[in-house]
């Protein structure tokens, strides 16, 4: 049963609401998360043709990895936002990055969805990356859909995934279909509560009801094992509830194979008729409803260069309320400013088309030159910022060499764009010394150095810093600040808000300043709608 269905909207932008579902996939690098979300779009009718890792030229380019480093080491480093109707559902899709060092942007996403699929890989089963963005999700209370993927390949029993996944995440799991074998013998799902048979080789499709038409499709030997399996999951397995699910506790488990295109239907059905619709969202001076009249917004993401052609700049926003139109006009409340929302867009991966409008849930994008910044809330003319989208210290910092002199403002404008995209931080010290660089993994050093040659034409190189540690500071009492800067100036820097930041080599200064400093809050998480100096 649909969320329509449940809640029974009574006007026209509640029904609009009430189809929206918002959803990010997590997981380990290498689970299968890039083909998934490839077969997810393709079920949507947002690609035709799914790029395969053992196709050539053109057709290796998965849709949603559209920068070069992703093309060339096969992984995802930036989120990407896809837009399709399945049913009578609008999905927004938000595929995030896998690999670890990409963490703050992954983080940023989670507050802009209002569920999860985790996708895990059946031979691996909880691995560390999976683990550490489920207790983001927890954080959250986001009801999370598990896909164990990869069910055609050496794998583990069925009964031991889920186990892990009940004890290493302290999460119930409940099988929603059940696979028919597994690795070679893999021949299909039985879905438990229908009864449903979809079979590898039939595409898919129902090829049969209920247990006792198991022995006409598959094997004897596998049908008995199968059937023994089933009766087992329904004694040993917590049934599935709603409540449990939508509030976080309990887990849908759906298997299958996204390289074979098998069990995404299922998934995809299990999302249109389980996650829930747009939720209500806390901002600074009161909690707002996604049925609202009135439109509001909040910026998770800004990306530059999508198309290297245009030089074009992206703020991507989350509708939290009420309906956005073309050509509105919204309110920035972070400078108070009026913007014209004059060319709003959807996504398809690399594929867009003009939003004529777009309803709460709904995932835009924005085009500007510089005026929105990640955390960035937009109204209808309400003082209102929504709260929670983190930004991290940095565990690497470096200083930036430069190949050529001549270009060193070519250099200032690129980092200073790139730091407001989220792709660095840049903290600029006290005393006038050389900007540095911070970053959470050196594969972001990579990436900065890349876009860096790539779409500005400047050629760095890194150089290691004195420092090793950068912590946000903040006082009750604006002299105990003014005390502590004045007496720091060689330690500090302001970073791309203007918001003070204590450098330190090593943890033992900056427990330390720490001790001597006790009525100044040191902090490494800054919710970049809620600067530490507010």
């Amino acid at each position: 049963m649909t969320d329509a269905a449940l809640s029974a909207p009574s006007t026209p932008l509640a029904r609009e609401v009430a189809r929206r579902r918002t959803f990010a996939i997590i997981s380990h690098p290498d689970a299968g998360k890039t083909t998934l979300t490839e077969k997810l779009l393709m079920f949507g009718g947002a690609i035709q043709l799914a790029g395969q890792v053992k196709a050539k030229g053109e057709r290796r380019r998965t849709k949603s990895d559209w920068m070069g480093i992703e093309r060339e080491r096969g992984i995802s480093v930036v989120t990407s936002v896809m837009t399709f109707e399945y049913r009578d559902c609008v999905f927004n899709l938000l595929d995030t990055p896998g690999h670890e060092d990409f963490s703050e942007d992954t983080y940023r996403t989670l507050t802009a969805v209002d569920s999860a699929v985790m996708v895990i890989d059946a031979a691996k089963g909880i691995e560390a990356r999976t683990r550490k963005l489920f207790e983001v999700c927890r954080l959250r209370d986001i009801p999370i859909v598990t896909f164990i993927n990869k069910m055609d390949r050496e794998s583990r029993d069925p009964f031991e995934i889920l186990d892990e996944i009940e004890k290493t995440l302290a999460l119930d799991a409940t099988p929603l279909t059940w696979p028919i074998g597994r690795g070679r013998d893999f021949a299909g799902t039985y879905e438990l509560a229908t009864g449903r048979i979809r079979l590898v080789d039939g595409g898919g499709d129902v090829a049969g009801t209920g247990e006792d038409s198991l022995a006409g499709l598959v094997s004897p030997e596998r049908a008995a094992e199968t059937q023994e399996e089933l009766e087992l999951a329904r004694g040993a397995l917590k049934p599935f509830e709603l409540d449990s699910f939508r509030e976080g506790h309990l887990t849908p488990v759906f298997f299958g194979s996204a390289l074979r295109n098998f069990g995404v239907r299922d998934l995809l059905d299990g999302l249109a008729d389980l996650a829930p619709a747009p939720q209500g969202l806390e901002a600074d001076k009161r909690a707002v409803k996604p049925e609202e009249e009135r439109m509001t917004a909040f910026v998770f993401k800004v990306q530059a260069n999508m198309d290297p052609n245009h030089r074009d700049r992206i703020a991507f926003a989350r509708l939290c309320s009420g309906k956005l139109t073309r050509g509105m006009k919204a309110r920035l409340t972070r400078t108070a400013k009026t913007i014209g929302l004059h060319a709003p867009q959807f996504f398809f991966a690399q594929d867009r088309q003009l939003a004529e409008e777009a309803f709460a849930g709904d995932v835009v994008g924005i085009p500007n030159h510089g005026l929105l910044r990640i955390g960035d809330t937009l109204t209808e003319g309400e003082d209102i910022a929504f709260l929670g989208v983190p930004s991290f210290a940095p565990e690497i910092l470096r200083r930036v060499r430069l190949e050529d002199a001549m270009k060193a403002k070519k250099l200032k404008q690129a980092l200073q764009e790139l730091a407001e995209e989220g792709v660095v931080q840049v903290f600029r010290p006290f005393d006038g010394s050389p900007a540095l660089v911070g970053v959470v993994g050196p594969l972001q050093l990579d990436v900065l150095t890349d876009r860096l040659k790539s779409e500005y034409g400047v050629e760095v190189g890194f150089e290691q810093s004195q420092f090793a540690l950068a912590r946000w500071v903040s006082a009750a009492k604006k002299s105990d600040l003014d005390e502590f800067l004045a007496g720091n100036r060689s330690s500090l820097a302001e970073d791309l808000d203007g918001d003070p930041v204590l450098l330190a080599g090593s943890a033992f200064q900056m427990n330390r300043a720490q001790e001597r400093w006790g009525n100044v809050a040191f902090t490494d998480i800054k919710d970049v709608r809620k600067p530490p100096s507010a």
